[in-house]
């Protein structure tokens, strides 16, 4: 077991901070005309977007449905795993698949994508790797890179996953303003909590 004194902490604290904040800054200069592709097919979707991935990307997935819901764009987080065992068959041939996966190689991601597919829908993959089994089952790619020193041991997805979240978040705020969608109308859908009485005020 490693000692720290309170200082020692505090300092390494800082250290982390600011190594994640430059993993998630590095994100805008990989931005490439890709985006404003996936950004057209999102908005064009007729039917719904379904989230899926694995790990920490599940959560990042999960979140991204969310967000895009919240930001007017119908949205849904699928649980890849337990689709696979009937749940694809809600799948339609007007929605899109959006994964989230580092490596592109999960076998459970990817028998989804391919049932999703086949079911006539349009794939997403968000992923490190372009060349992956995903990659390569998917109709684009959103190449999203985390620098490899953000993670511990290059493998726990600490900095990694703020980058995926900064990264969704891009598609998130483009597609609410594309769409023009306004405080009004994300007060119809979130009447609850703090938010919804901070907007019921407003009125």
């Amino acid at each position: 077991m490693t000692e720290m004194s309170g200082m020692q902490m505090l300092e390494r604290a800082r250290r982390v901070i600011e190594s994640e904040a430059k993993a998630v800054n590095s994100l805008k200069d990989r931005l490439t005309e890709e985006l404003t592709g996936i950004v057209d097919m999102i908005i064009n979707c007729k039917g719904h977007i379904l989230t899926a991935g694995a790990g920490t990307s599940w959560t990042i997935a999960e979140r991204f449905a969310h967000l895009l819901a919240c930001c007017g764009t119908p949205a849904l987080f699928v649980n890849a795993a337990n689709a696979i065992h009937g749940g694809s068959g809600s799948i339609t041939e007007k929605d899109i698949v959006y994964v989230i996966s580092k490596g592109g190689q999960s076998a459970e991601l990817n028998k989804f994508v391919q049932i999703a597919r086949d079911r006539g829908a349009k794939i997403i993959a968000h992923t490190e790797k372009p060349d992956s089994e995903l990659g390569r089952l998917s109709d684009a790619v959103y190449h999203v890179v985390a620098p490899h020193d953000v993670d511990p041991y290059g493998m726990i997805a600490t900095g990694s996953s703020l980058v995926n979240a900064a990264a969704c978040d891009v598609l998130c705020i483009l597609l609410l303003e594309l769409r023009g969608y306004n405080k009004e109308q994300f007060g119809r859908t979130h009447p609850g909590g703090a938010v919804g009485k901070k907007l019921a005020k407003e009125k």
